[in-house]
């Protein structure tokens, strides 16, 4: 994968758009649409399990389906063709637009607060972009790119 194709994956903060569940080309998304497939008409059975199997968890199966329906549903091109989804305060992409920079670390004045994040994904995003800073981008990517987003 070269670095134009990294950088559809990467968000200019550092987070894994590629692993978000709401990434259209994502593996969320993916996943999501073969189970509702592979689990076809599956609201019959989960009723009549509760009973037959004496497992009241699959009273649960209708809130389970609503929740697969909106992953196999996700509409995001990523954070650096469209405003995030997620992160609706989100000030990162605008400003590295604004610096002419790919990622955070590359302004001078990473890190700054001016990122819209609350102060978890803030310090995630500054941890990523240390990282990115030491490794270089492509290995950074190379390392995460299998690994889970949550």
């Amino acid at each position: 994968m070269n670095f134009e194709e990294i950088k559809q994956r990467l968000a200019p903060c550092g987070l894994h758009c590629g692993k978000c569940f709401a990434f259209t080309k994502g593996d969320i998304r993916k996943n999501s649409q073969k189970l509702k497939i592979d689990l076809g008409e599956f609201d019959v059975y989960a009723e009549r399990f509760v009973n037959i199997l004496n497992e009241p968890v699959f009273k649960n199966y209708p809130k389970f389906k609503e929740m697969l329906s909106y992953f196999s549903e996700a509409q995001c091109s990523g954070c650096r063709n469209e405003q995030c989804k997620i992160f609706k305060d989100c000030k990162v992409r605008g400003c590295s637009e604004t610096k002419g920079v790919d990622f955070c670390f590359e302004c001078n004045e990473f890190p700054c607060n001016n990122t819209g994040f609350d102060e978890h994904l803030h310090a995630r995003s500054v941890t990523i972009n240390k990282t990115m800073l030491e490794v270089g981008v492509d290995n950074y990517y190379h390392k995460i790119k299998d690994e889970p987003r949550y």
